[in-house]
């Protein structure tokens, strides 16, 4: 297995949600992909989560994915806490 690395840059692409009547949520570029997680976990509402993909160096990250990196041992982040 491959070591994710978390300083590399990422792309985030957020499922579009047709029936949203505020700013759509779209691409985005982060010159960190672990800033690109935080923001897809901690600051995506959960039903632009549920279908977006993160693209780091050629892989795609599924929504579940970018869950496992959050959550990894080796994430570098201070991770939000539990409300």
């Amino acid at each position: 297995m491959t070591t994710f690395d978390y300083n590399t840059e990422a792309e985030l692409f957020p499922t579009r949600n047709r029936k949203s009547r505020g700013q759509p949520l779209g691409y985005r570029r982060f010159a960190r992909a672990s800033d690109a997680i935080r923001f897809a976990i901690e600051e995506l509402p959960p039903k632009f989560l549920l279908g977006a993909y993160l693209e780091v160096d050629e892989e795609r990250y599924d929504s579940r994915g970018i869950r496992r990196l959050y959550e990894s041992a080796d994430y570098p982040l201070a991770r939000r806490s539990a409300a």
